[in-house]
């Protein structure tokens, strides 16, 4: 069966939306999948169903629109290519994005011990969170997303992003005091 014809008025709307968005689905799609080569699987899959879909679907907002077919495209290819017992969650590397202070130098040695010891807690902290919370904690804290973005990406109601944010964030507290 061949694949439809995308014309260039999808081609063209394809241009001005989802390059802009490239790095963000790259970040979340490795945060799902632990994985850069697959995160660019992903977010390659991704661009693909966002061409297709541009032909015929109006975007009002493209930035939770593109990453929620992000979100939907690396969960689709978890299911399909990694075993069901394994949790998924990002790569450690990513939360640079969130500080990138982290990977300038310390004054002294013992203070760049300190946060590199830091900073690898809190990269496991976040890995070790849930799917629902690790997505909203990524769309947020990372990608910038407001609450009504995240809502509309991930298909929940404002009130769940929010709970989820809030309880993403206080997982993060609670592991880190220990």
């Amino acid at each position: 069966m061949s694949e439809p014809f995308v014309g260039s008025i999808g081609q063209k709307r394809f241009g001005e939306i989802v390059p802009p968005l490239l790095d963000d689905a790259y970040t979340l799609a490795r945060w799902i999948c632990r994985n850069g080569a697959d995160a660019e699987d992903i977010v390659q899959e991704a661009a693909i169903r966002a061409l297709k879909a541009l032909e015929t679907t109006t975007i009002e907002r493209p930035k939770p629109w593109f990453l929620a077919i992000v979100r939907n495209a690396a969960i689709s290819w978890m299911a399909k290519n990694r075993p069901k017992d394994l949790s998924y969650a990002g790569d450690a590397a990513d939360l640079d994005a969130i500080d990138p202070h982290l990977a300038e130098g310390a004054p002294d040695p013992e203070a760049a011990l300190i946060a590199l010891e830091d900073g690898e807690r809190l990269r496991a902290a976040i890995a070790d969170l849930p799917s629902p919370l690790l997505d909203t904690l990524v769309m947020r804290d990372i990608n910038g997303l407001s609450y009504r973005d995240i809502a509309e990406a991930t298909g929940a109601p404002m009130g769940t992003v929010m709970s989820r944010l809030a309880r993403a964030r206080a997982s993060l507290m609670k592991t880190l005091k220990a």
